[in-house]
C-alpha cells in the first residue's frame, strides 16, 4: 500500500512539472523580428513626422543676427534653469520657453505668441517674420528645439522607461533598444503605440514580426508617445496559474505524508 501511494505520488508530481513546463512553451516563429522579409532592399515611405507644439511643452528658442548685442535680448527664456531630482541623482534641466495652459509663450519684446498647434518649421517662420516687419533684426535666423522631446517604453522589455530624446528622431526599434529590447515573454506581433493629437489619443497596434513596420507611418515615434508590449499568453498563464499550482501540490504532498504516516 505504501509503495502505491509513493508511486501515485511520483505520477502526480510528474504530471504537475509536465504540465508547467507545457504551459510556458514559447511559439519560437512569433519571437521574432521581421521574419517575412528576405535580404534586399526597402523602399522606405515612412517620413520622420512633424511634432505638433502643445501646451507644457519646452521649447528652446535661439535667435541670432549680425547685431549680437540686438539679438541677445531675444535669448533670454522665461524660465530659468531649474534642478530636476532623479533615480540617479539631481540633473539641471536647460532652460526653456514653457507653453503655458494657453498654448502662449511670453516671448521677449514681441510679448505673448499662441505657439500650440504649430509645427516647429510653422514657428520657426511666424516668429522670423515678426522680426523683420517690426525691423526689431535684420536678416534674423530662428532656430527652435523641442527640450522635452520624450517617449516611454512599459511592458516586457528588459528596462522600461521614459527615453529623452535630444535630437528629437527616434524609431519604434530604437526605443525598444533603449529600453532593453523585448523580452521572451512579450509579444512582437501586438505591439501598442498610444500617441497624444489635439484633442485626442490614437492607438495604434504593430507587428514586429511583419516588414510593414518599414513603411508605416508609426516607424518614427513622436514626442509623448507611449510604447506598451504585451506579455504573451504563457506568461499571463504562468503568472495566474502559478499560485494554484504552488497550493495543489503542496497540498498533495500533504495528504501523501499523512496518508503514509498513518498506514505505518
Amino acid at each position: 500500500m505504501v509503495n502505491c501511494l509513493e508511486n501515485w505520488l511520483r505520477k502526480f508530481l510528474f504530471v504537475s512539472v509536465l504540465g508547467g513546463g507545457l504551459s510556458s512553451c514559447i511559439n519560437t516563429k512569433k519571437a521574432i523580428y521581421f521574419k517575412d522579409q528576405s535580404d534586399g532592399a526597402i523602399k522606405a515611405s515612412a517620413s520622420i513626422p512633424q511634432t505638433i507644439i502643445e501646451p507644457n511643452d519646452i521649447l528652446g528658442i535661439q535667435v541670432s543676427s549680425l547685431n549680437q548685442d540686438a539679438s541677445s535680448a531675444f535669448n533670454v527664456a522665461n524660465r530659468e534653469d531649474m534642478a530636476a531630482t532623479t533615480l540617479s541623482g539631481t540633473r539641471n534641466e536647460a532652460g526653456g520657453y514653457l507653453v503655458a495652459k494657453t498654448g502662449d509663450i511670453a516671448f521677449p519684446i514681441l510679448g505673448n505668441i499662441h505657439v500650440s498647434g504649430l509645427t516647429k518649421d510653422q514657428l520657426t517662420d511666424s516668429l522670423t517674420h515678426m522680426l523683420n516687419d517690426r525691423k526689431l533684426l535684420i536678416d534674423p535666423i530662428v532656430s527652435i528645439r523641442m527640450l522635452n522631446f520624450k517617449v516611454t517604453v512599459l511592458g516586457e522589455v528588459g528596462k522600461p522607461s521614459v527615453i529623452p530624446v535630444p535630437s528629437e528622431k527616434i524609431s519604434l526599434l530604437e526605443a525598444l533598444g533603449m529600453a532593453g529590447d523585448i523580452t521572451i515573454n512579450g509579444r512582437r506581433d501586438n505591439v501598442l503605440v498610444i500617441r497624444e493629437e489635439p484633442g485626442r489619443k490614437v492607438i495604434k497596434r504593430l507587428d514586429l514580426n511583419s516588414s510593414d513596420l518599414f513603411t508605416s507611418p508609426y516607424y518614427y515615434l513622436q514626442s509623448n508617445d507611449v510604447v506598451y508590449v504585451e506579455p504573451n499568453k504563457a506568461k499571463v498563464r504562468s503568472g495566474s496559474n502559478a499560485a494554484m499550482w504552488v497550493t495543489v501540490v503542496l497540498a498533495a504532498l500533504s495528504f501523501g505524508i499523512i496518508a503514509v504516516t498513518n498506514i505505518k
